[in-house]
Parts: C-alpha cells; structure tokens; sequence
C-alpha cells in the first residue's frame, strides 16, 4: 500500500516506472549460449540496476563489461566473506587474477546469489576467455591491483581520510579505471581517454564513498563480524566507538559524523563533471552517467538525515526511473546534478543546527559546485543552440505561412462584408445564396460577418496584440474575389471553410506568441 501511495502521489512518474519495467523484463531474455547466459542472469540477479544500463551498451562491450563486474564481484565476495579463513583468504585475493584463466576454477564462499556465482564461477571463466586478448588483459590488469588492495586493508584498518580514499581507489578507483579502458579498447572513446586515470578514479571514488555512507547500518550489523570503512579520523570526533551510531541517544554526533562524510564525498563532484564532458559516445554516457546521478541524489537525501542509521534510506523508485528515462547528454546530467545540490543546499539551510562544525564548509561547498554546473550548463545549451541560419528560415517560414493563413482567414469568413467595415470590400447584404435559396442569414448577413470580425480581432487583440493591426487594413482585390468563391457554395463547404481557417488562425498566432517569447 505505501509503495501506491507514493507511485499515486507522484503520477508524473508512473510513465518512466513503465518504461523501466519493460527494460528490465528485456534484461531477463538470456543469450542462448549457455555459458554467457548464466552470466547475464546472474547479473540479473547480484546486481537488477546495473544489468538494466549494461543492457543498452553495444556489443563487444556488454560482454566485456559484463564479465569485468562478475570477476570484481567474485574477488569482492571472497573479501567480504567473514567467515572465509584469513589465513586462505589473502593468497586467494592475491592469485585470483591468475585463476581467472583456469576454466575449471570455482569457489565454495558467499552468501545467496553470490554463492552461486562463486560455485558456477568456470563459466565466468569461459566467456572471459572468448573476449578479445585486449580486453582480458584490462580485467587482468584490474582485478590484480584491486587484489592486492583488498590484501592490504585486511591487515589494517581505515583511520585517516588519506586510507579511505586509498581503499576506495583499491575497490571503486580502480573499476573505473578499467572502465575507461575498455571504453577506449572498444574504439567508442578516443585511446587516449583510458590513460586518464586521475578522472576515472575521482568517478570510482564518489560512488564508492556514497555507497559507504549509506550502508553504516547494514554494515555495522554484518555478521559475524562487521566490516566498516568509515575513518576513524572522522568518526572519533563524535563517538567513542562507531557502532554507539545505532542508539537513538547518540543521534546528534551520528548526524553530525554523516554530514561530515557527505562534505567528503562531495570534493569529487567536479571532477566527474570533468570526466563526463569528455564522453563522446550516448551509450556509453549513459551507463556513466545514471550512477553518478543517483550517487548526488542519494547524498541528498541522506545529509542532515537521521534514518541512514535506522534502516535504509534510497531514492524513491519512481524518480530512480525518470532519471533511466532522461538522462542522455551532459545537459540532462547537469540538470540532476543541479537538482539534488539545490535540494542539499535547502536542507543545509533550512534543518542543520547551526553549530554543526561542517556546515558553513559544506554550504560553501555547494554554492561552489552549483556555480559550476550552472556554468557547465550555460555553455552546454550555448553550443547546442540551432544555428542561427536555421532559427532566421523558420522565422521566413512561418511569416510566408502567416500571410497565405491571414488571406485565407479574410476569404472564409468573409471579414469585408458590409459598409460598416470600410468602402472595397466585399458588400454581401443580400442573404439568398447562390441556389436561390434563404441561407439564414448565414452566410452573408452584414451583422454576421461584423460580429465575427469583431470576435477575431478581440481574439487577436487579447492573444497577440501586434497582429491586430492587419484588421483594419484595406482588403485586396484578389482577396475579394477569394472570398466570393468560398462564400458563395453551399452552406456545409462555407462552414468547413471557416472551422478550418479558425484552426489556422489559432495555429499562426500561437507560433508568433511562441517566438516573440524565444
């Protein structure tokens, strides 16, 4: 009932849930070799969101990136293991890029889908066999350093910031540096955009430290023991321990130590804007971009926000879809970015105490970075503007059409009837049509005609006061002559000839009072 509640409070977004929906029931048609299929259901099942975006990427690519997320996610899962012997654990991260190329290699750890995965992990093995030697080589590469990452911080824990960015390189940093490569293998991106590692783990680093201060409570109550990143260089400032975060009476230092992370995690913002403005391929913006907005929504909603410590707080469901939905260039991108950091500077300055000790750093943060999308975005729609030849024939056009519509409008409703509009103009007193026949009056009657002049021109008048003036001016011969032939039909053809020249005349004035706005 409560997820009804908030699709019906919402409506605009029923449309993109639909959408979404249809996306993700085309993630479940599984290819019909076995082995990639396994994958691609697997994905389905560790990871619905990024099947749905892996989804839209072009081939070699999927199966690329697909088999680089399944063998992070196996090497993850061997970490995350609590229960997986220490003493095994740490040869197996640091060999796990080499077992890769054995198709007989499975592991029996994980939990769920994962250990799953784990069992059936040849068939990972397979596919990443079949892949182009270039892009084994990436996914190697990367699953040998985030390894040996891994191996280091089972061995020590994350005190200083300096150790959080530097284990969110190992974990995070890294996938996107692996991705930019790929993106570059697969000729969609320029060779060197794949060098830039410094952009890439800026990209890797905001979703990363986004997903860890979202996840304290799940973490925290790992079992059987829990596994938590956040610094204790940080977190020390407002507790004793961090698990004194889950008590209620220790919510204004758990709020506080949130805050102070989400800051954190904000100085990578402009450096993914960097990163995306230079993507080049829609497919492949796309699948950075959807992440990297519900990161910036998901700090949104998470600063200042004491329920990150009782249960979990995410975007709602219906706007993670609109994002699926309209996210398809760098202006769509800095539109979102735009939207979630005015709705954290609100936060900031409407909910946070004023003598929280990150708040004036973190309201400066903010004014800082939407300055900078709103720049990004000024000079993004500046350079997609039409070009001005473009704008200058439109504008030929529609005052051509305008003045054929304008003829057309004074000939089907016979605006000149009557000497009470001026000498030369068609006198129509007489109401007997062309059969001889008593029109009524419809067609011809002098008041008729006077009155529906006067009831377009106060129309023109009140929609478009510059158009008016065409009303009083003398009407031409030919035009005279126009309207003698469409008056004088019968009754159905004259009427027809007036509905449609209202609907012109709506339609002209509408497109004027469209560009006098432009």
């Amino acid at each position: 009932m409560g997820k009804l509640k908030e699709i019906l409070s919402h409506p605009g977004e029923i449309l993109p849930l639909y959408h979404m929906y249809k996306v993700a029931k085309a993630a479940e048609k599984l290819p019909s070799d076995p082995d990639r299929a396994f994958c691609f259901d697997i994905l389905n099942n560790v990871s619905r969101s990024f099947s749905i975006v892996i989804q839209q990427l072009p081939q070699p690519l999927k199966d690329a990136i697909c088999i680089f997320y399944l063998v992070l996610r196996g090497l993850d899962t061997v970490e995350d293991d609590m229960a997986y012997p220490k003493d095994k654990k740490v040869p197996d991260l640091l060999s796990f890029h080499k077992k890769i190329y054995d198709r007989n290699f499975n592991l029996n750890c994980g939990y769920n889908h994962y250990k799953r995965l784990m069992k059936n992990f040849q068939r990972v093995v397979n596919v990443f066999l079949s892949l182009d030697p270039a892009f084994q080589n990436v996914i190697a590469d990367i699953t040998k350093r985030m390894g040996e990452g891994m191996a280091e911080f089972l061995e020590k824990d994350v005190i200083s910031v300096a150790d959080y960015d530097l284990y969110c390189h190992y974990v995070a940093g890294l996938v996107g540096i692996g991705l930019s490569q790929l993106f570059a293998m697969s000729n969609l991106e320029s060779d060197s955009f794949g060098k830039n590692e410094g952009l890439s783990n800026h990209m890797g680093l905001f979703l990363q430290k986004t997903n860890i201060i979202r996840d304290y409570l799940e973490d925290i109550l790992e079992e059987p023991a829990p596994r938590m990143f956040w610094p204790r260089d940080v977190w020390s400032r407002y507790a004793s321990t961090l698990d004194e975060f889950k008590a209620p009476s220790h919510r204004v230092g758990a709020v506080r130590c949130l805050n102070h992370l989400i800051l954190d995690a904000l100085r990578h913002l402009p450096h993914c804007v960097e990163y995306m403005q230079s993507l080049r391929n829609t497919q492949v913006f796309r699948f950075c971009a959807i992440p990297q907005i519900m990161a910036m929504g998901t700090l949104s909603i998470c600063y200042n926000n004491g329920k990150v410590f009782e249960g979990v707080v995410k975007m709602r469901r219906g706007l993670t879809a609109t994002v699926f939905e309209s996210c398809s260039n760098m202006g769509d991108l800095l539109h979102w970015f735009l939207l979630f950091l005015t709705q954290l500077q609100e936060t900031a300055e409407t909910s946070t105490a004023s003598n929280d000790p990150t708040l004036s750093l973190l309201q400066s943060t903010v004014r800082g970075h939407i300055d900078l999308c709103r720049e990004a975005l000024a000079k993004y729609e500046n350079a997609h503007q039409p070009p001005k030849a473009v704008t200058l024939a439109g504008l030929v056009q529609d005052t051509v059409f305008s003045v054929a519509a304008a003829i057309y409008v004074y000939a089907a409703w016979n605006l000149g009837a009557g000497t009470a509009m001026g000498g030369g103009r068609v006198n129509s007193a007489s109401s007997i049509n062309n059969d001889g026949k008593d029109d009524g009056g419809l067609l011809s009657s002098s008041s008729y005609h006077e009155n529906s002049f006067h009831f377009l021109r106060s129309v023109a008048a009140k929609t478009f006061p510059t158009v008016t003036p065409i009303f009083d001016l003398e009407t031409p011969p030919k035009v005279v002559a126009l309207a003698a032939e469409l008056n004088g039909g019968d009754l159905q053809q004259a009427a027809l000839h007036r509905i449609l020249a209202l609907v012109l005349f709506v339609f002209v004035l509408s497109r004027f009072a469209l560009r006098s706005r432009r």
